[in-house]
């Protein structure tokens, strides 16, 4: 019994640290309204047809998002 309680727990707790390590990991995308041409940088996918990723790739950090933006030729007219 108390067995199965350590076991139920564990797989609990691991669960859970899964879940925030998840959370954790934000992803960044270069992003390009195709109305304005406006570059932005956004922490989600964009799923409309509205915005563009104009980027090779996703940034990890917000900051390396924008040192990336200012090389992308599309929007260093922003």
């Amino acid at each position: 019994m108390i067995r199965t309680a350590f076991l139920a727990a564990s797989l609990a707790v691991a669960f859970a640290v899964s879940a925030s390590a998840q959370k954790a990991a934000t992803e960044y995308y270069v992003v390009q309204d195709s109305s304005t041409m406006k570059c932005t940088i956004v922490d989600k996918k964009p799923m409309s047809t509205t915005q563009v990723v104009v980027s090779d790739g996703v940034f990890k950090s917000r900051t390396e998002a924008e040192t990336g933006m200012k090389s992308i030729k599309v929007c260093s007219s922003n």
